[in-house]
């Protein structure tokens, strides 16, 4: 998916929300671990019902790992599921991945030859030839890690150099020069709030996957006021939110609500900030 083609379905749903799928099956409902593959049968049933209100799905490496083998299959039938029902949907897998170049050159492959994810979030930490195998595919996206929302992002990214340069503000500007705005994205957390308008100052082209609205207190305003550009810029995950909305037979409808309640808002920040 093109920038253009993730900006058109932007205006068409008028949403840039992304669904985190973070499926751990020890918060799923209990009637459906009576399912050949609950996990799979709970991102189904998520998916049909918040599907209409969102443009792209995030599935959490982290949680299907932890099944081991099973976790893995769950994690293929859901993108599976997505590309076949849902073809217009941008699909990340969050990752995370970052290592020597023949080392990623695995993850890449793993992600889109094998998984055919649309984007996988990668770690800049070991520099430009950790991060360059995934960008040798066409169409595909790397998303970069650079202003999360966890409070221990204090530990390093605001760390600064006999300049005053924040590191953060050192990946943003070494790594545009690896890719353009049509291939890389970066994580902006949704808590750094006017922090967004340094970054997007530094990125004024580029998409931001932005956690960290809803269960972990971001202003979903306060991004778009700072972070949106003329082609939306943003994507704003959603998870716990979302998909552990309801714990009971009704999940799904509660899940969709959710998700719906997110698209109004993020309809009226279109109308405001675009």
């Amino acid at each position: 998916m093109t920038k253009q083609q993730l900006f058109a379905q932007i205006q068409k749903k008028k949403s840039f929300l992304c669904v985190g799928l973070d499926t751990d099956i020890k918060k799923i409902p209990e009637h459906l671990l009576e399912k050949e593959d609950p996990v799979y049968a709970f991102n189904k049933e998520i998916i049909d019902k918040t599907a209409p209100y969102c443009v792209a799905y995030k599935p959490n490496l982290a949680f299907y790992e932890s099944q081991g083998v099973t976790g893995w299959l769950a994690f293929e039938k859901t993108v599976a599921y997505i590309r076949q029902r849902y073809p217009d949907q941008f699909v990340i897998a969050d990752a995370k991945r970052g290592d020597i170049g023949n080392t990623s050159e695995m993850y890449a492959r793993t992600f889109f030859e094998t998984a055919r994810v649309d984007a996988v979030t990668v770690a800049p930490y070991m520099g430009e030839d950790s991060v360059t195998p995934f960008l040798n595919y066409n169409g595909k996206w790397v998303i970069l890690l650079l202003l999360t929302s966890n409070k221990g992002s204090l530990d390093f990214q605001f760390v600064q150099d006999q300049n005053g340069e924040r590191l953060f503000e050192k990946v943003l500007r070494r790594s545009q020069a690896w890719a353009s705005e049509d291939q890389m994205m970066y994580v902006v957390g949704a808590t750094q709030g006017k922090l967004f308008e340094e970054v997007r100052k530094l990125a004024p082209d580029h998409f931001f996957l932005v956690p960290g609205v809803g269960a972990q207190g971001g202003s979903l305003e306060e991004v778009c006021r700072y972070g949106m550009n003329t082609a939306c810029g943003l994507l704003v995950n959603s998870s716990r939110s979302i998909i552990y909305a309801d714990s009971t037979e009704t999940f799904a409808e509660a899940a969709g609500k959710e998700a719906r309640k997110l698209q109004v808002e993020m309809a009226e920040m279109l109308e405001r900030f675009l």
